[in-house]
């Protein structure tokens, strides 16, 4: 499906009609009036045929796209929602519904829509824009305006739009009638066929004394969008294909847009079609380049890459036209681009459906490189679009003040044309700049190089520094990007920022600093205990212990790593330091680090101590699985099945050395309270015994007996008491337990407990 308004009309052919043997006579009127365009009865006949009984996918889907055609977008939602839910639209028409969405104010389901549309047609450049831009329009919103937006006087209730500024004057496109004789009416909407009228703006901007322009200039069918060369006496502009009273048709029957071009000799305006024009696809939407060599216009023609593209030709010394070009991508998209207007300063401002935007068509500016090409595109924002169409922008030679047309809701009629002010400086080009130095000096190195990388790690670019240090890349506004900086004999640097730093700046200003390698350097990786991933935002402190300094302080980067050049270290130096790791959310860490230097370069501290944090829990079995610990009836020696359980707490007590922990152990009710006591003490001691020979600071770890004075369960068979339990049950209150109750320094005493029972009551 492709959406396109009133005269902006641009089909390569009439739609297939899918023939069903037992179509309804209704629905061939239907069909006919779809495929002439005639969108309103075609929408009521759809809707009669909708309601009826076991409407076929057909009806419903050329339903949603009547009424998308005709602007009627509450209607069109409610027949593309029911596609949707029923999963029978495909990507068009998902598509389609999530800017209909949108221009009905309902911006978090047309996400949700438009993530499926993701899924469906991940290659389609409006799916990846969407899933690389898709919290830009949400900041856009935010951002003061680049430019205001006014309502004027002057529009009426039919279409008024396109506007072009022609010396002094307005010359504009629209459905009114300079009198009421002689009115057509075009089927595509029931409104009446559009010409071109000219106005002189007010000191307000507002339109007053409007005229037909020329009259023996329009035609009883539509003319459109047009453009001025700067003396104001040749003209390019749209009609359809209707020339010395012929009116023609394609090999389907469409009467398509054309180009026309009119020279003014003589006070009289002298029209030509353009040699670009062909019957069977339609040309137009004019705009001429600053030097007026290049002629942009809009086309269904083949090759493009959607709906409707943008194209060019360059325009012969003796005014002919060459061989069109498509303007490619980013410009161009899947969905349809057109409404293009070049600015003196040659910034292409263009309307698309296509690209991520408010609504339906949104107004996008692209800045050319020194090439003269086209690379970035940008969304002009928040007042000049919005969920509705959006388009037919224009602005002065010093691009301070416009106009631009939109069917935006409290207009005076179907379009309407608005003024436009410029409100901040507009430019697409931005900037960062540095230079990169020998740290902790103000020497610049040149021959570095540098890296740009976007969010997801990947390189964009790399330069090497000139002779006074110095970089500069072109960044795109509202991404994130790094700079990552290597030196041979230098330790890399990494510098992060997101260009919302720029504001109404054009350049951020970055410099890298490069440590210089001694030979010799200190590293720690800290990592996640479960995901093994580097750990952000972890606070080390590393002590040497022979001197007794912090030698390094600070917070672990995203990759989790830091660096320690040893400048003052050789070869058979003994390193002794303290690593203290404390992090939100995680059991702190201290371990210690005694190695000798052997030979030069990185020594990594995890090869040799496992820098690895753990979340805190409430529960022991959180970091190791510990099954239960058994014992021969009546004894307490550690049998070897116990002691395999015992040595993972001795593994998590090595990894946490400041890690105190009591033991805790318990019977069932079955013999006297007395033995049951002094079995358990045992047992208990027994356990911390095994685990003390195994750890460093044996004091660490305490065993204590608790009989059956902490029974999980109803089992109680004291005195009187008979219990009636079975073995399982009395299994479950023979047990051994572990309660954290601290883990050393900086730990706040962090509290865990096996959750396994309630015996243990915080201290």
């Amino acid at each position: 499906m492709i959406k396109n308004k009133i005269i902006y009309i641009f089909c390569a052919a009439i739609l297939a009609t899918s023939s069903l043997v037992a179509q309804s006579a209704k629905q061939k009127r239907a069909d006919k009036y779809y495929e002439a365009f005639a969108y309103i009865k075609a929408a009521s006949l759809y809707e009669e045929l909708a309601k009826g009984k076991n409407p076929n996918d057909q009806i419903i889907k050329r339903l949603a796209d009547s009424y998308n055609n005709a602007n009627n977008y509450i209607k069109a939602e409610e027949w593309y929602a029911k596609l949707y839910t029923e999963n029978k639209s495909d990507a068009e028409e998902t598509y389609a519904y999530s800017q209909v969405l949108k221009a009905n104010g309902k911006e978090s389901e047309a996400e949700n829509v438009l993530e499926k549309f993701n899924s469906i047609k991940g290659n389609d450049s409006r799916a990846l824009e969407f899933n690389k831009k898709k919290t830009d329009i949400a900041k856009l919103k935010t951002e003061k305006p680049y430019f205001t937006v006014n309502t004027i006087e002057g529009n009426s209730v039919e279409a008024d739009f396109s506007p072009t500024l022609w010396n002094d004057q307005i010359l504009f496109v629209s459905g009114r009638q300079a009198s009421i004789s002689n009115v057509f009416i075009h089927t595509w909407n029931d409104k009446p066929f559009l010409n071109l009228f000219v106005t002189k703006p007010d000191a307000n901007k507002n339109f007053t004394e409007i005229k037909k322009f020329d009259g023996k200039f329009n035609t009883k069918y539509h003319e459109g969008p047009s453009c001025f060369t700067n003396d104001g006496n040749t003209i390019y502009f749209t009609r359809n294909n209707y020339f010395n009273g012929k009116y023609k048709k394609s090999k389907t029957g469409v009467n398509m847009l054309e180009l026309f071009k009119a020279v003014k000799k003589e006070g009289k305006w002298n029209t030509e079609k353009l040699s670009i024009d062909n019957d069977e696809y339609s040309v137009g939407h004019p705009t001429l380049s600053s030097d007026e060599k290049t002629l942009y216009f809009v086309s269904d023609m083949p090759g493009g890459l959607g709906g409707t593209d943008i194209w060019k030709a360059i325009i012969n010394s003796d005014g002919t036209i060459g061989t069109p070009v498509n303007a490619g991508a980013p410009i161009n998209t899947e969905g349809n681009e057109m409404f293009p207007f070049m600015a003196s300063n040659n910034v292409l401002y263009f309307s698309s459906n296509g690209h991520l935007g408010f609504g339906q068509l949104d107004v996008f500016s692209a800045q050319p490189e020194k090439d003269g090409s086209y690379n970035k595109v940008m969304n002009l924002g928040v007042q000049v679009n919005t969920g509705k169409d959006d388009f037919g922008f224009v602005l002065d030679k010093e691009g301070k003040f416009g106009y631009l047309s939109s069917n935006r809701d409290g207009g005076v009629g179907d379009d309407d044309i608005y003024a436009v002010t410029a409100a901040r400086s507009f430019k697409i080009n931005y900037f960062i700049k540095g230079t990169v130095f020998e740290k902790g000096t103000t020497t610049p190195l040149t021959n570095s190089k540098i890296d740009l990388k976007d969010a997801s790690g990947n390189v964009v670019k790399t330069i090497t520094t000139n002779e006074t240090g110095a970089y500069e890349f072109e960044v795109e506004p509202q991404l994130e990007y790094a700079l990552a900086g290597t030196k041979e004999k230098y330790f890399d640097d990494e510098n992060k920022f997101n260009t919302n730093e720029l504001g109404e700046k054009t350049e951020l200003i970055k410099d890298l600093n490069l440590e210089k390698d001694p030979g010799m350097a200190f590293r720690i990786l800290v990592t996640d205990g479960k995901t093994k991933e580097p750990l952000q935002g972890v606070s080390y402190k590393i002590t040497d212990l022979k001197t007794g300094q912090v030698i390094m302080a600070d917070a672990t980067p995203a990759t989790g790593d830091a660096l320690k050049p040893l400048t003052d270290k050789k070869i058979n130096d003994a390193l002794s330091y303290k690593i203290e790791l404390v992090k939100e959310g995680y059991f702190p860490k201290t371990v210690n680090f005694n190695q000798t230097i052997t030979k030069p370069g990185i020594i990594n501290a995890n090869d040799a101590l496992d820098l690895t944090m753990d979340k805190e829990v409430k529960d022991l079995r959180d970091l190791v699985v510990i099954n239960d610990i058994r014992f021969d009836l009546s004894k307490f020696n550690i049998r070897p099945d116990a002691a395999i359980e015992l040595d993972k707490v001795v593994a998590v007590m090595n990894k946490y050395p400041e890690m105190v922990i009591e033991l805790g152990s318990h019977t069932d009710c079955r013999a006297s309270v007395k033995y049951n006591e002094t079995l358990s003490d045992k047992r208990a001691k027994a356990s911390a015994a095994y685990i003390k020979g195994k750890i460093t600071n044996p004091t660490r770890i305490n065993g204590k007996g608790y009989g059956e004075s902490k029974l999980l369960n109803g089992c109680a068979c004291e005195g009187t008491v008979k219990s009636t339990c079975s073995e399982e049950e009395h299994q479950q209150n023979r047990r051994t337990e572990f309660k954290i109750l601290s883990m050393g320094a900086g730990s706040n005493n962090v509290d865990v407990k096996n959750n396994s029972t309630n015996s243990f009551d915080k201290k």
